[in-house]
This record gives C-alpha cells, structure tokens and sequence, in this order.
C-alpha cells in the first residue's frame, strides 16, 4: 500500500483524482492540502461524502514525511510545486507535477512564456514528460513526472506518430482545440459564470497560450525537426472534454486507409488509445482516460480529430497511469 498526498485538493482536478485512487488498491491517502480551506474534503466535494475521512490542512514537506508518504500529486498554481519539489524530493518522495514547471526543456523558455523565474531550473531539462503512450521508458521509476497539459495530450497523440513516419511536415501544422468550462479551473471569474459562456463558444489565447510551446517541443522530439504550430484554443459551453482537429501538409502520398492503418499498428498495444473510423465525439470518451483519434485526408492536408476527457486523460487519469508507471503496477490499475 502506497502512502499518498494531494496538493491543492479543491480543484476539479483533485476531485477526479480523489475518485479515481479511491479505487485502487494499492494506495491510500493520508494527506490533503490547502492553503486557505480546513473543510473535510467531503465538505470541499460532496460527492466524495462517506469516501474519504480526511481534512484540508496547510501541510508543509516534513508533515508529509512524518506521515509515511510515498508520493505526492501535485494540483499547485505553476510554480509553486517547484519551489516545495526540491524538498520533497530530498526527504525521499515521489512527485507527479499536474502543472507547467517541468514540461518544457529549458527553463529560460518557461520564463519566457510564464513570465516569471523557474524556482528550480536545473531539473527542467531531465524530468520525463508523462505521456506514457510516448515516453513510457523515461517515466518507469522516475521520482519527478510532469504531468501533460490537456490541450497538448489531445494534439501529440493523433500528430507524433504520423511525425515520427514522415507523413506529415513539422513546419506548419494547425490545431483547433475546443475545452469544456472545467478546463479553466475552478476558481470564479467572469468569463467562466454561466450566463457568459452558455450558449457561446469563443476563442482565446490566439497565438500566445502556454501550451503551444509544449507541443511544439514534443511534436520536435517526433520529427526530429523544428515545429511550428499555430494552435488556438475555444471554450465551449460543455462541462468536460476537448475535441482537437489538426491540418498538417503531408510529406508524401498516402491514403486514408494507409494513415489509419499505420496509426492503428503504432498504438496497438495501447490500453488507452483507440483509432476510430467515424468522426469521434467527447461524448465518447469522458469519464474515462482513453483517445480515441481518426484521420482524413482532404486536399493538400491531412486533418486529424482526437477527444479525450480533459479532467481524466488530460489530467488526473494520465497522473494515475504514470503513478502506476512509476511503482511498476499494471498501467490501466483504477483506470477504464
């Protein structure tokens, strides 16, 4: 039985989880955090009423030792799970980051595009990316993962391996992401309050969100080559789930049949991972942590749609298969 504690536990992410490790059997939580709430969690999410009997408590890394901790999940704002990692990790646990702070390469590029200072630069180039479709063998037995950011998991899955074949240039690739409300967090703010965004969609973030330089890194580590994407991300008047749609130009002639058939034998042996052949819908896949992608080809682009579960597959659900990952568990452990 693992020992295990949640940063940040008010938020939707922690809540989806809390859900999820309440059902695996080989962990048990002993510690919850937050900065201003002392509520039973119970009282912070009503639907884990009667799962949990632990309170919201500001915790610093020694109470966690105290407690026998193995491994903490992270629900922090950017930057604050590097400023508390370097302890953590020295008084021996495990961290799985949900944030930015160690998924990109170079910390100079993280100052850059979250205009602030790394607390702990020296790290960011040697923490495995935790997509484990793709980075399975760094993140095995790591004792720091950075957690993918959803938009990005929605948009290397379908792209990487047609990167990784040359079907696809790396040059000028265009992702359409739209994100239910959820995506935004749980804090209140205006745009997020149910007369704005019912009934609208809208996008934001044009050419200056955070998650472009994420996938332009990873999409370079499938090609080889330099990426340049342009990606603009929607909020969508839906509680979760993200239908992504990419135009890429191709590198050379194949048909539909061929791409799907080559993305079918790339993820094969994937549990979480499925192609499809009609159009897939969010409805298909929340709740769950799967992908499921297909693929057109349409004039000069070949145009990917994938969906997951933002909270799940593009969150808590890719923490739980990298926890398992890291303590050598059956990956699909408390996951469908």
């Amino acid at each position: 039985m693992f020992k295990v504690a949640i940063l940040g536990a008010t938020g939707y992410t922690a809540l989806e989880l809390l859900k999820l490790l309440r059902r695996h059997p080989f962990v048990e939580v002993v510690a919850v955090t937050s900065r201003e709430n002392t509520n039973p969690i119970a009282v912070v999410h009503p639907s884990l009423t009667g799962q949990y009997d632990v309170n919201c408590e500001n915790l610093k890394p020694t109470d966690l030792a105290e407690r026998g901790v193995d491994t903490v999940f992270s629900c922090l704002p950017h930057t604050a799970t590097a400023a508390v990692a370097p302890e953590l990790l020295e008084l021996g646990m495990k961290v799985i980051d949900f944030g930015a702070d160690y998924r990109l390469n170079s910390a100079e590029v993280f100052n850059k595009w979250y205009n602030v200072t790394h607390p702990d630069p020296d790290r960011v180039p040697n923490t495995p990316y935790g997509l484990p479709e793709l980075f399975r063998d760094q993140i095995k037995g790591a004792r720091l993962v950075a957690n993918p950011g959803c938009y990005p998991t929605s948009a290397i899955l379908p792209l990487a391996p047609l990167l990784k074949n040359d079907y696809i240039s790396p040059d000028d690739v265009i992702i359409d992401s739209k994100s239910g409300v959820s995506g935004a967090g749980r804090k209140p703010s205006l745009k997020n309050l149910y007369p704005e965004c019912n009934e609208a969609i809208s996008a934001y973030g044009v050419g200056t969100h955070r998650h472009t330089p994420e996938i332009e890194e990873i999409l370079m580590n499938a090609s080889g080559r330099e990426a340049k994407v342009v990606f603009t991300p929607h909020l969508t008047p839906m509680d979760r789930g993200i239908l992504t749609t990419t135009y890429s130009k191709p590198l050379k002639s194949a048909t539909q049949e061929e791409l799907l058939a080559y993305l079918r034998e790339f993820y094969e042996n994937e549990p979480f991972v499925q192609v499809v052949d009609a159009l897939p819908s969010t409805k298909d896949v929340i709740y769950t942590n799967r992908c499921h992608i297909t693929v057109r080809v349409v004039g000069p682009r070949v145009v990917t749609v994938s969906v997951i579960d933002n909270l799940i597959k593009g969150a808590a659900g890719a923490a739980v298969q990298n926890f398992n990952l890291i303590h050598d568990l059956d990956e699909t452990t408390a996951l469908i």
